[in-house]
C-alpha cells in the first residue's frame, strides 16, 4: 500500500468520527495566476448580480472568484447556486471560509482550477474581474460552452470587439453586461 493510499484511508477514518475535523492540503496552482487578487467592492457585486437579473433558478459561475464574495452573495441574497473557480490555493481557502461563514455550502461550490480548463456549460450567469486580454482570450470558450441567453458580467473590463448590451458606472467603476447570442 502506498503512502498516499494510507493517508487517504486515515483521512476517511478520522473524517467518519463525529466532531472530528480533517485538514486537507490544497493542491498547488498548476501555473501562476494571470491576475493579482483585487476584491470587487460590495456595491459592484450587487450591481453585477442585479444587471444580470440573478434569481433562484440561476447558476452563477465566478471565474477568478477570489474570496468567493460573488457566488456567496448570489446564493445568500438571490437564492441562486454558485460556483467559484480560482487557481490560487490561498483564494480557495478564503472562499471556502466565506462559504462556511455565510452558511451557503449547500448552494456554493468552490473549485481550485484553471478557469480556461473548467467546464462552464452549466452556468446561466458568468461573472468576471480579469484583465482585458484575458476576457478576449476567454471569449471563444464562453461562446462555445455557454448556452444562448447565458448572461456575462464583467467588472472593470470589456471584451474587445464584443460590444456590451449594458454598461454601468458604479461608484466610478465600470460594469459590462452581455448575453450569449443564438448560434
Amino acid at each position: 500500500m502506498s503512502i498516499r493510499t494510507v493517508a487517504v484511508v486515515a483521512t476517511m477514518v478520522v473524517a467518519s468520527i463525529p466532531g472530528a475535523s480533517v485538514a486537507v492540503a490544497q493542491e498547488p496552482p498548476t501555473r501562476r495566476p494571470d491576475v493579482i487578487y483585487v476584491p470587487t467592492p460590495e456595491a459592484v457585486v450587487e450591481a453585477m448580480l442585479q444587471v444580470a437579473n440573478v434569481g433562484k433558478n440561476d447558476i452563477v459561475y465566478d471565474l477568478g472568484c477570489g474570496d468567493g464574495r460573488i457566488p456567496v452573495t448570489a446564493a445568500k441574497k438571490y437564492g441562486a447556486r454558485g460556483v467559484g473557480i480560482d487557481i490560487d490555493p490561498q483564494r480557495i481557502k478564503e472562499a471556502n471560509e466565506n462559504v462556511a461563514k455565510n452558511n451557503v455550502g449547500d448552494r456554493v461550490k468552490i473549485v481550485q482550477g484553471d478557469l480556461f480548463e473548467q467546464d462552464l456549460s452549466q452556468a446561466t450567469v458568468v461573472t468576471l474581474y480579469l484583465l482585458p486580454s484575458l476576457n478576449v482570450k476567454l471569449m471563444p470558450k464562453l461562446m462555445k460552452e455557454l448556452k444562448p441567453g447565458t448572461r456575462v458580467v464583467s467588472h472593470a473590463f470589456d471584451m474587445g470587439d464584443w460590444k456590451p448590451e449594458k454598461e454601468l458606472d458604479v461608484e466610478g467603476r465600470k460594469v459590462y453586461y452581455w448575453t450569449i447570442p443564438k448560434r
